[in-house]
């Protein structure tokens, strides 16, 4: 049975699953706890070392995206590639990927200034939600009915110290039942998905929203796993919303995705898929 390594953080529920998931199987599961780790760029002698494939696992994005990076240069094969979890993790260049794929999207757009988010929001018609183009959780969402309450949102934003909060993305609103679908893809395929339902219009497990089982066949899962190899990713969350006119639309695509939820709802071993995966890999 091939050694295969995954790199994180915090044990997390799902990072233990895939642990216990690996005992279960009898595969050797290396741990890169990254707060410990260290390498030289491209030293293939410390490269050979370790397991020849890794599953990215790490909390933080920047910490996932420079381990990735690091680990690639020397000659480890990372799961997601640094370049997908780069691109996944930056909402614009994940929403142009998903564009030039034909995926049908959320109308969005992107101003660097008050007045020009003003008239891009005209544009879009309101109401519009200003998202940071990174993030996850649900965090630093802002839902403007109208321009006074944009303008609120941009006085606030103008006040906050990360760069990236001089970006402005802004997308239509979209009028959704009360709940969005979560399509867990691994190796390219719908493994699992769920519906989480919410009151608030933020419909996120992580935020409090309750989540029942969803069909992974037919356009659904298709329509994931497309997104996923758009934007270049083997495991991801693939957020999708119902349009009441146009049918499913990708809202975004994660890197790392959560899946306790997901895994109590459907019984899925999404664990087991993930690890069965990184075998695969290792023995090609």
């Amino acid at each position: 049975m091939p050694r295969v390594g995954m790199a994180y953080m915090v044990a997390r529920w799902e990072e233990k699953a895939i642990a216990a998931a690996a005992r279960r199987r009898g595969v050797e599961l290396e741990l890169l706890h990254m707060p410990s780790f260290y390498a030289l760029i491209g030293d293939r002698r410390l490269g050979a070392k370790l397991p020849s494939v890794v599953l990215q696992r790490s909390i933080s994005h920047y910490v996932a995206l420079s381990s990735t990076l690091l680990l690639e240069s020397i000659g480890v094969r990372v799961v997601n590639r640094g370049q997908a979890t780069a691109a996944a993790n930056d909402k614009v260049w994940s929403l142009s990927l998903l564009a030039a794929a034909g995926i049908p999207t959320p109308v969005t757009g992107v101003a660097f200034g008050s007045e020009a988010a003003s008239k891009l929001a005209e544009e879009i018609g309101y109401p519009v939600v200003v998202k940071p183009t990174n993030g996850s959780w649900g965090r630093m969402l802002a839902l403007a009915d109208d321009w006074e309450d944009l303008r609120v949102i941009l006085e606030h934003r103008e006040y906050m110290p990360q760069p990236e909060m001089k970006v402005h993305l802004i997308q239509e609103y979209v009028k959704k039942p009360d709940r969005d679908i979560r399509v867990t893809v691994v190796g390219g395929r719908p493994v699992a998905a769920i519906y989480r339902y919410s009151s608030h219009w933020i419909t996120n497990t992580a935020r409090g929203g309750k989540a029942e089982p969803a069909p992974t066949e037919g356009e659904l899962g298709e329509l994931a796993v497309r997104a996923a190899e758009a934007v270049g990713l083997e495991v991801a969350g693939v957020d999708v919303f119902e349009d009441p006119e146009r049918g499913y639309i990708v809202n975004e695509v994660n890197p790392v995705p959560e899946f306790k939820n997901t895994v109590a709802v459907t019984g899925v071993d999404v664990a087991a898929e993930i690890l069965d995966y990184l075998v695969e890999l290792a023995r090609r």
